[in-house]
């Protein structure tokens, strides 16, 4: 392999491809990391993707898609038939499927979901009923249960008898059940070596173990994890019956999705996830979806200049901080966005809670715009050697660096109220805000002072 093709493994994969050799593709793909598969994948054109998930065997198939962005994968899967999709998605966990069916369209999902057992399909079709945020939306349904009326030696037998499907588990715990389903408690896998074959696990469980309901939201859960050391809690539902397993590093795998969508929405990419390999005509339209918003808003904060067009033609200078200020102002804010998106994140306020926020942001504008504006007042009035210039400039900087403050903590709260998206429209709604109040206090005090700028 020579370094080029080693720089760029989508070269050699198509080479393999078009040549067809299983076994030199399978051992390609097993000695690169999940990394460089997606880039790889990534790379080929549509043809070449199909070919490669129809030369693999269903378990390479699968692993491939594991490897690559849920968006991603859920593309590739749309471009066979329901049927070859099921066959890859059978060797999948139940949570990866819902993951990547959730990204389908519904009538491509319902098509694979058909084509698949019906006890598999069942299940992951109750997945796909939990927000994506919840406990229920991120669990794994891949865990050992028992009856408490099961004894070490029947728990011992099945473990056997089943070790093949158990060995894709991360086998820690198993947790016992009422006959009716109902969570009653945990047993350590370590203490089944050192106890009596024929005693009863119920004897032996740990009673009334912690445990979330499937509707718990990530903020409680990463809450929770952040309170308890333990590697996962046993989800229940409204009736109490054992559902699945959300681990800590499912948590967490969450929590980074959030943050990424976050600041992809925050970058004006509407969805949350854009990837070059998808159709041009898609992404173009995603783009321009806000965009074109955003030239609304942009307008309307230039309509305070216009109305001050002759206050602005005879104070030339204070063209040049108009900028500034609406910047300085805007990045301050959105600092105070973050914290507040951040904070929401993680649970440590709630929505309702904007009188607080309100407050502890505003005690940091006056200080940070008091600051700001003796700065760049003491700049405008050095440059022009006018201390009224300087009084002005600094006084709209200052005085729209605490409203920006004040608002950018308070603006994501409100939104979350009101079951919008933070992350997508704090920082346009900000913006805008921020660039019009600059502009009017500019030349407004412009105006009122014309007689000393002159």
């Amino acid at each position: 392999m020579t370094n080029e093709t080693y720089m760029q493994p989508w070269i050699e994969l198509e080479e393999l491809i078009k040549k067809g050799n299983l076994e030199h593709l399978s051992r390609f793909l097993e000695n690169i990391s999940p990394a460089e598969t997606a880039r790889a994948v990534s790379r080929l054109d549509e043809e070449h993707r199909v070919k490669l998930l129809a030369l693999l065997g269903p378990q390479d198939a699968a692993n491939v898609l594991l490897d690559l962005p849920e968006q991603q994968a859920a593309d590739l899967i749309e471009e066979i038939s329901p049927e070859e999709a099921a066959t890859i998605m059978n060797n999948m966990p139940g949570g990866d499927q819902a993951d990547i069916l959730a990204d389908l369209e519904s009538s491509n999902a319902e098509a694979i979901l058909d084509a698949m057992p019906k006890q598999r399909s069942k299940k992951t079709r109750q997945l796909l009923q939990y927000p994506a945020d919840s406990a229920g939306g991120i669990m794994s349904v891949e865990y050992l249960a028992y009856s408490e009326a099961m004894t070490v030696d029947e728990v011992l037998e099945d473990l056997q008898a089943h070790k093949e499907e158990y060995s894709d588990y991360e086998v820690q715990y198993a947790y016992i059940t009422s006959s009716k389903g109902r969570l009653r408690g945990v047993l350590r896998m370590r203490d089944l070596i050192l106890l009596r074959r024929g005693q009863q696990v119920s004897s032996i469980m740990i009673t009334n173990p912690i445990h979330v309901r499937d509707d718990t939201p990530l903020e409680d859960l990463i809450q929770l994890f952040s309170q308890h050391p333990f590697l996962g809690f046993p989800v229940i539902n409204k009736a109490g019956h054992l559902v699945g397993i959300v681990r800590r590093i499912q948590v967490m795998e969450a929590s980074g999705r959030r943050a990424e969508k976050s600041f992809l929405e925050a970058s004006g990419i509407i969805g949350g996830e854009e990837f070059r390999s998808m159709p041009f005509a898609h992404r173009s339209f995603r783009r321009l979806s806000w965009l074109s918003i955003n030239i609304v808003l942009n307008v309307i904060a230039a309509s305070v200049i216009a109305f001050y067009q002759e206050t602005l033609a005879m104070v030339i200078a204070l063209a040049v901080f108009l900028p500034i200020i609406s910047d300085m102002s805007g990045c301050s804010g959105n600092q105070s966005v973050a914290v507040s998106i951040r904070e929401l994140t993680l649970g440590l306020i709630k929505p309702y809670e904007v009188a607080r926020v309100l407050l502890k942001e505003t005690g940091i504008g006056v200080v940070n715009g008091l600051i700001l504006g003796m700065l760049l007042g003491a700049v405008a009035a050095f440059w022009q050697n006018n201390f009224y210039l300087g009084l002005v400039v600094g006084g709209a900087l200052a005085t729209n660096t605490v409203v920006a403050v004040s608002l950018g903590g308070a603006i994501p709260l409100i939104l979350k109220w009101a079951r919008m998206d933070p992350a997508l429209a704090s920082s346009p709604i900000l913006t805008t805000v921020t660039d019009m109040c600059g502009f009017f206090l500019a030349l407004s005090l412009a105006t009122a002072c014309l007689p000393l700028l002159s």
